[in-house]
């Protein structure tokens, strides 16, 4: 009776190992099913085993930063530009003959404004035409105010002041700006004595740029 009670019980244990042996298997492969995501580098795959092959982990590597030196694909521009402005007054017109200034600010290498431009002003809003050069020395970009662009007198005599805006489009580049697009929201004032004409004056000059310039 022992011996038959012996047997069984050793012949239970056997069945409970199996069982557990292979419930603990089922799980294993039920494991191995799901796969995990390696990486290596900026190489991915993917796996069905417990771990990462060596070389390979589970933690995704942080994007790459651009290599010192390396030129960003944009630049932005939020700042804002004081000078003077030298007009030349006709019959019927007005002549900017220059316009300087220094820009502070998000300007990036561009701190520096030359421009000239002209109107025909025939009521105290009207639209006109502008051009400018930003930066100095080989690295330069040219805009041109589309036509959106007006400057509108407070007054419709002088003195007044004269506030303008609109966009100013860049039309090249040069050096590192060479192909360069984009651009500037403007908007500025001066302020003006006579509109006699044949008389010049200069009066100081004050404008906001804000954009963004595209890299070629």
């Amino acid at each position: 009776m022992k011996t038959t009670q012996l047997v069984r019980s050793k012949r239970t244990i056997a069945v409970l190992t199996v069982l557990l042996f292979a419930l603990g298997q089922s799980g294993i492969a039920h494991a191995a099913s799901k796969s995990i995501t390696c990486y290596k580098g900026t190489a991915v795959k993917k796996v069905t085993t417990a771990k990462c092959p060596k070389g390979w982990s589970t933690k995704k590597p942080a994007a790459a930063k651009p290599a010192a030196g390396t030129a960003s694909k944009s630049v932005a521009i939020d700042g804002t530009y004081k000078g003077t402005v030298a007009l030349l007054w006709g019959d019927t017109y007005v002549q900017v003959t220059s316009v300087k200034a220094t820009g502070t600010g998000t300007v990036a290498d561009l701190a520096e404004l030359s421009g000239s431009g002209a109107a025909a002003p025939a009521s105290q809003c009207d639209t006109f035409d502008g051009t400018a050069v930003l930066g100095t020395g080989a690295d330069t970009i040219k805009v041109a105010f589309d036509s959106s662009a007006k400057g509108c007198a407070e007054d419709d005599s002088a003195p007044t002041t004269v506030k303008f805006s609109g966009n100013a489009l860049i039309k090249s580049g040069t050096g590192k700006y060479a192909g360069a697009t984009g651009t500037f929201k403007v908007s500025g004032s001066f302020s003006i004595k006579t509109i006699t004409a044949g008389s010049k004056e200069s009066v100081p000059f004050s404008m906001t740029a804000s954009g963004s310039i595209t890299l070629k």
